[in-house]
């Protein structure tokens, strides 16, 4: 993503110093975040899931494109620079190049995921016990497709549970 930080308003740059907490998990902010410097840890609740330190390491695109809370959160591990865009969804339909970028960007995490998926439905193909389920429960997860509303139910819920 690095070619196109040349198209960037300097007035999206923003310092922040070590700790700064980028993203938030569980909060839906609107935020498209492009790293120019520094390094940042991604968290699934207390899990790590990632440092990062690539310039044009892109954070917040899930959030916006699937219109849901942010499903990690992103903090600085030393200062950083980013670009922040604080209407993800306007500013990816206004500029192609950068839409297309951040779709390459996903291709690759969903290839590179796939990939994993796949050894470990080979790994486990043959158990019969419930590790044997893994290859429908990937398939299931992956192929899913996001409903265009969800119904809701006119019962009251269920006091034991």
């Amino acid at each position: 993503m690095a070619p196109v930080f040349e198209k960037f308003d300097a007035g999206l740059k923003r310092s922040l110093p070590e700790g700064a907490v980028l993203l938030q998990e569980g909060i839906k902010s609107g935020k498209l975040l492009i790293l120019a410097e520094g390094r940042v840890e991604v968290r699934r609740g207390e899990t790590l899931v990632a440092v990062i330190d690539e310039p044009g390491s892109v954070f917040g695109e899930m959030s916006a494109l699937l219109d849901v809370p942010h499903t990690a959160s992103v903090v600085a591990v030393t200062p950083v620079t980013v670009y922040v865009f604080d209407d993800a969804n306007a500013y990816l339909r206004s500029d192609p190049e950068v839409s297309l970028t951040v779709a390459r960007v996903l291709a690759q995490r969903l290839n590179t995921v796939t990939t994993y998926l796949v050894d470990i439905k080979r790994q486990y193909a043959s158990h019969s016990n419930h590790l044997g389920m893994v290859s429908e429960v990937l398939a299931s997860l992956v192929y899913q497709q996001r409903a265009a509303f969800t119904p809701g139910s006119d019962r009251q819920p269920d006091p034991n549970m």
